[in-house]
């Protein structure tokens, strides 16, 4: 995202609000600054086209701290 924090924010918000039971959003993003603002319910990795990795927000943190490099690698 090109996003600066004021403008992260605003659109954090907007989609936060579009959240409910009986709604669903995806967010597709490699920024992790984002996540500090909606919270996921849950976390798809994809490689190649196709979802590889699956988990909760957890998972969006171990990517953050480890990279992708171990997910090509589970998936080579």
């Amino acid at each position: 995202s090109g996003l600066d924090i004021d403008a992260l924010r605003i659109v954090a918000n907007g989609v936060n609000k579009l959240r409910s039971k009986d709604n669903a959003v995806v967010v597709i993003t490699h920024y992790q600054r984002l996540l500090d603002y909606i919270k996921p319910d849950f976390v798809h990795v994809l490689y190649t086209g196709k979802i590889v990795k699956s988990g909760g927000p957890e998972l969006a943190h171990e990517l953050e701290e480890r990279g992708y490099d171990w997910i090509k690698a589970e998936n080579a």
